[in-house]
């Protein structure tokens, strides 16, 4: 666990890969003085993370260093300004993160002056509790490190950078979501949410999953990146790499990510359109070195970010719903 003192404001330094000016809102409906979109899905988010915190007694928020949970953590930081995010970050480390994104996780903590817990897959594999996957990915390892980080910070409220347009077992999900003794997801058992209503009400055991961007798209939180210029990891813009092609997708090549006798090295300029486990996370063609280049890409592209780039979502058709039942987030 890392414990950081220092407090900033929200970020508002231009991305050292270049952002540029904000991006053209899509018009909203309402009169002259009504919110653009992203304004209407920053104050719902921000609406949401203070109802939970008012709510619950020990939330905390997931937060990798990927665009989602830092997009999440803005928010937080603007909800509560002048003061400090008033709950720790957690991450579960596979042991196979992309270095660029550790060190980006450490920089955004020891900044923002939030605390950071981590739950590592490696200890549990040292020590047996868990074995390594036949196909070397690590990722559906990550539930379990997981749940016994909730249960041992005692957090009653989890907040994620989980959207619905991610996946369709995640389109399922409630922006408050419940789950049991055992950290499990029932999608039979959702709750309403009508006129922005959110119920917490939980057993001892239980917590809640918190999604304040549920409602937005990929291009929204691209589109909010240019907009408030905050920083990412470099991963994200177009870089020179090499890779190897496997299942479709590139491949990096590196300590936990090999290619096969078959699988010839090249180098290409590629960028990631999210960052997970490098053994299972691939990298897209691009020329996108900053976020108003990748926001135009992301508009024009006609496959979902994991879809794309995701191999542990290509297990089974419904390979993301039966991971989020076990307790996956």
């Amino acid at each position: 666990m890392t414990t950081t003192t220092s407090a900033a404001a929200p970020s508002t330094a231009a991305s050292a890969t270049g952002a540029s000016s904000t991006a053209a809102p899509r018009s909203a409906t309402g009169g002259p003085n009504a919110l653009d979109v992203l304004d209407q899905l920053e104050s719902e988010a921000i609406h949401i993370i203070r109802e939970v915190v008012a709510e619950f007694e020990r939330p905390v928020l997931l937060f990798s260093g990927g665009k989602d949970s830092v997009v999440v953590l803005h928010l937080a930081t603007k909800a509560f300004w002048p003061g400090r995010v008033p709950f720790p970050v957690l991450h579960v480390d596979t042991g196979h993160n992309f270095p660029e994104v550790l060190a980006f996780r450490d920089e955004t903590v020891a900044r923002l002056g939030i605390r950071l817990e981590v739950a590592r897959v490696q200890d549990y594999l040292d020590d047996g509790r868990l074995q390594e996957r036949a196909d070397g990915t690590r990722n559906p390892l990550q539930t379990q490190p997981l749940l016994d980080a909730i249960a041992a910070g005692r957090h009653d409220a989890v907040f994620g950078g989980a959207r619905r347009d991610e996946d369709k077992a995640r389109a399922k999900e409630r922006i408050l979501s419940l789950r049991d003794e055992f950290g499990q997801w029932d999608p039979r058992n959702q709750r309403p949410e009508l006129w922005s209503l959110y119920n917490g009400r939980h057993t001892p055991g239980q917590h809640v999953r918190a999604f304040p961007i549920s409602n937005w798209t990929e291009l929204d939180v691209w589109r909010y990146l240019e907009r408030e210029r905050i920083e990412l990891p470099p991963l994200y813009f177009a870089h020179e790499r090499e890779v190897f092609r496997r299942d479709g997708m590139w491949r990096a090549v590196g300590e936990h990510s090999l290619p096969r006798p078959d699988e010839p090295v090249e180098r290409r300029t590629v960028r990631y359109r999210t960052v997970g486990d490098m053994s299972c996370t691939g990298a897209v063609e691009s020329a996108a070195a900053d976020l108003a280049a990748v926001t135009a890409e992301v508009a024009a592209s006609t496959l979902t970010e994991r879809g794309a780039t995701r191999a542990d979502d290509r297990i089974s058709e419904a390979a993301m719903e039966d991971r989020k039942k076990d307790g996956y987030f």
